[in-house]
């Protein structure tokens, strides 16, 4: 009989950051038991043309799919739970969250018409069973309500999974950091720890909310005019401490924008907001005093059809900024996003807006862990193997140097699809599984090289170029051949007036072939090819796809 083994297997997250989704197995190799461990999404960019959502490929647990559990969520975040309305369906397993990550689960649910998934609602420090796995919730803080580690205690021993997390000291909306259970598994002899390495290049501490939220106070109290404030929606803590920086300056709040419509709307579902706290309709802000209104915004990351981005824009129908308006930045640059951001800033200041970001005063803090954090979670829990989780390559291999340094026996940095045995005798890679991607295109799941993906990207990159011919029934030319071209440079002065130029060279490729060559449309379609390839080749250094429509006059 096979030994029973404790497996990890990353298949979203280690190597990136976002999309993270984890697996954990239980049993021996022809007979092990899965839960997984999030269920997240990145988001499309300008290498993905498209493209809205990009999802790790969860093909290899679809297989073992009765075998798995249960899914697990550690937090709201979309690149924690933005697949789990896509996969739920297909994985046919129960969703477990806390109250507010389980609202915002809900809303997917509705939002893709999810029909028969099992979502249950379970308490803050919940502990219950899932096959052989006994499963504990640990309260931590985070940029988000509910941030959860989850204790796996097996045979073969126990393994925190950090999810996402950082030591608030003063959390501005809920609890703090549950020390004493961290230090209560360190205690009693902690197998493994899965831990977010975000910020390991970062010295220090990441900061309080509590501290963020005085330093707003101060700020927005010195504006004149109206003032617009973007941050991330999911950061509820944030919201309130804007909305409370407001109220000290006598300002109404005016929300804009779907996601920061959502997100309020869900943690107000689950108690999360104070009471009392309430805003002003679009409509009716527009008539307050400009120095009495502040507007909570989407788009901190440029987003083009965020309220933020309309604003900039002149386009948004309930507010226009001008000379004298304050538009601040309580957020960070994730990495990508520079030229949408900086493009999104210079077009405020094109209008005569003041922008204040976190480079100018003290508005934003990190919600994971620098190294100072990670010092202290690793002298709580003192684990016996550390595997970095949720950063890039150079994340993950800093992070495994610095559990070397904080005393841990063994810490290994992997990468998507491997399959790592913790126990027993691990860490040791054991497997590599497929993991990839799915492309979320339009309301179509694709696979990582599908046809339409790699055309898409050509297409961005050198353009189509379509080639229409009519023959006769001789199999003469009846006309001259059409072309018809999108981002191509042909027509174009500048381009030397090459389309009649190309237009030449196709119609002396096909006027070349034998008679008989010229009724097998295969043999057509392959000289024009290689005549435009070898015309644009020389004369534009870009090969675009090429379509060749073949017309044939039979009387």
């Amino acid at each position: 009989m096979s030994r029973k083994e404790l497996v990890f297997l990353p298949l979203g997250g280690s190597g990136e950051i976002g999309m993270n989704m984890n697996l954990y197995g239980f049993g021996s190799e022809a007979n092990r038991q899965w839960i997984m461990i999030d269920c997240g999404v990145m988001f499309g960019d300008l290498r993905t043309p498209g493209v809205d959502l990009i999802c790790p490929d969860p093909t290899y647990i679809l297989e073992e799919k009765e075998a798995l559990h249960g899914l697990l969520l550690t937090h709201g975040h979309e690149d924690h739970i933005g697949a789990v309305a896509l996969f739920a369906p297909k994985l046919g397993c129960p969703v477990y969250a806390t109250p507010f990550t389980a609202a915002l689960v809900r809303r997917k649910f509705d939002e893709y018409e999810v029909k028969g998934a099992e979502l249950f609602v379970i308490d803050m420090n919940a502990r219950f069973s899932l096959g052989p796995f006994d499963i504990e919730y640990v309260t931590l803080t985070h940029s988000i309500p509910e941030p959860s580690g989850i204790v796996l205690r097996t045979e073969l021993g126990a393994v925190l999974h950090t999810g996402d997390w950082k030591i608030d000291p003063t959390p501005t909306l809920g609890p703090t950091t549950d020390a004493g259970a961290i230090k209560k598994l360190g205690d009693d002899g902690l197998l493994a720890m899965i831990c977010d390495s975000t910020n390991v290049l970062s010295s220090g501490e990441s900061g309080s909310e509590a501290a963020v939220r005085a330093s707003l106070t101060k700020l927005i109290s010195k504006q004149t005019g109206r003032v617009a404030v973007t941050t991330f929606a999911s950061n509820v803590s944030r919201v309130v401490s804007i909305c409370e920086a407001a109220a000290a300056a006598d300002r109404s709040v005016c929300l804009l924008g779907r996601s920061m419509l959502r997100i309020v709307e869900a943690a107000r579902e689950v108690g999360l907001l104070p009471e009392g706290l309430a805003f002003v309709e679009p409509k009716d802000a527009g008539h307050l005093p400009r120095e009495h209104v502040l507007y909570l915004c989407t788009g901190s990351q440029g987003e083009p059809r965020a309220a933020l981005a309309r604003i900039a824009r002149n386009d948004h129908r309930d507010l226009v900024l001008g000379d004298g308006d304050t538009v601040i930045f309580s957020s960070k640059i994730i990495p990508g996003n520079e030229r949408e951001i900086y493009t999104l800033q210079n077009d405020l200041v094109d209008l005569g807006v003041k922008v204040i970001t976190e480079k100018d005063a003290f508005i934003h803090v990190s919600g994971h862990p620098c190294r100072e954090e990670l010092r202290a979670m690793y002298e709580w829990a003192r684990p016996n193997i550390s595997i970095p989780v949720h950063g890039e390559a150079r994340h993950l291999e800093e992070h495994a140097g610095l559990a070397y340094a904080l005393g841990v026996e063994e810490a290994l940095a992997p990468r998507n699809g491997d399959l790592i045995r913790l126990a027993p005798d691990g860490p040791e890679i054991v497997d590599e599984v497929p993991a990839g991607r799915i492309y979320l295109d339009g309301d179509i799941l694709l696979p990582d090289g599908a046809a339409p993906m790699r055309e898409r990207r050509k297409l961005s990159y050198a353009g189509m170029l379509a080639v229409s011919i009519v023959f006769d029934r001789r199999q003469d030319l009846a006309d001259h051949v059409m072309i018809d071209a999108e981002g191509v440079c042909l027509g174009d002065p500048a381009a030397d007036h090459l389309e009649a130029r190309l237009v030449e060279k196709i119609e002396d490729a096909v006027l070349g072939l034998a008679p008989s060559k010229r009724k097998d449309d295969e043999a057509i379609e392959l000289a024009v090819k290689r005549a435009v390839r070898d015309f644009l080749d020389r004369n534009w250094g870009k090969r675009p796809i090429i379509k060749t429509f073949v017309h044939r006059i039979s009387s």
